[in-house]
């Protein structure tokens, strides 16, 4: 049996978890009954034999878990609308007449949401640090303070966002997601008792992922030796792929090794999701292994995981 990489994500009251081709999201509806949907998904690189190709593999994978993250976000949301069940239900049937109208509305949230991102946190810092260029040439210092400056704004914006209430609860959720997934490799039966011992923090986990991406840039953006404004921004936007495909080379190898180096490279993201996570309470562990279970035998795994027989 080979070693799991099943990963997932917080939601509005809920927890998304995928593994191979197949993710589920688990829901805890305002009735308290947890709604488990079960999805098949066939991925873009696998599909076309490009997900054993380094850093290539990284990009389709970072476009499909936005698509996959927005689309299970949109969908825990419709339990806590402002509707009656009666509406609910209509809107459910609708779904399903409409799936190339709820297609396009993804894909116009995950291009907007890219857009937005880079705006934010690509070419904000890029204007904010140009005045430097009137006192120094380094293309060395201009890079480290505008990669500075980028991860000053996504901390300060995380920070801005904690304080929101459903966000206070989506990163309880989020913390729910790592401690099952703890739980999980570290061979313990998912019991919400033994899924709150473990760690909230993960190095597998889209907050590292996206410190890795910031700071891979600085070291990329030095190397940009343009003139012109906007080229210079042009040729940072179109690196942006390839830096999200090492970036996520770096997360999938640190998943599996417990190396010294590789631990302390993977500091920065675990400090950082200090913030992203907070400490879940027992029924919002009871939604992440509800998660786990609709798409992996675990007890089956763990038994492999015992006997030996995890292959990498």
């Amino acid at each position: 049996m080979k070693r799991t990489t099943i990963g997932g994500q917080a939601l509005i009251e809920g927890v998304m978890m995928k593994n191979l081709n197949q993710y589920a999201t688990a829901v805890r509806k305002p009735d308290g009954e947890i709604e488990v949907q079960v999805t098949d998904y066939e991925s873009f690189s696998e599909k076309h034999h490009l997900n054993k190709i380094p850093i290539v593999r990284g990009i389709f994978n970072f476009i499909e878990s936005m698509v996959i993250g927005v689309k299970t976000l949109t969908y825990s949301s419709t339990f806590y609308d402002e509707e009656d069940q009666e509406k609910e239900e209509k809107k459910q049937e609708e779904k399903k007449e409409n799936s190339t109208a709820d297609n396009l509305l993804i894909a116009g949230t995950v291009i907007f949401s890219l857009a937005f991102s880079l705006l934010v946190f690509m070419v904000l810092p890029n204007l904010i640090t140009n005045y430097l260029r009137h006192f120094t040439k380094s293309e060395f210092l201009f890079a480290l303070v505008e990669g500075v400056v980028r991860i000053a704004i996504f901390l300060l914006y995380v920070y801005l966002i904690s304080f929101m209430e459903d966000i206070k609860r989506v990163f309880m959720y989020h913390g729910a997601e790592h401690k099952t997934i703890n739980c999980l490799e570290q061979g313990e039966p998912l019991t919400p008792e033994n899924v709150l011992k473990h760690s909230r923090l993960h190095k597998r986990c889209g907050t590292s992922f996206m410190i890795i991406v910031m700071i891979v840039s600085i070291f990329f953006f030095m190397f940009i030796r343009v003139d012109n404004k906007v080229l210079r921004l042009l040729f940072r936007l179109l690196l942006i792929p390839i830096i999200a495909g090492i970036s996520y080379e770096f997360i999938r190898f640190a998943g599996k090794s417990n190396s010294k180096l590789v631990n302390a490279l993977s500091k920065p993201g675990l400090w950082v999701q200090k913030m992203t996570t907070r400490e879940p309470d027992a029924e919002m562990a009871e939604v992440a292994i509800r998660s786990v279970e609709a798409v992996m035998d675990w007890k089956a795994y763990q038994e492999a995981m015992r006997k030996g027989e995890i292959e990498d």
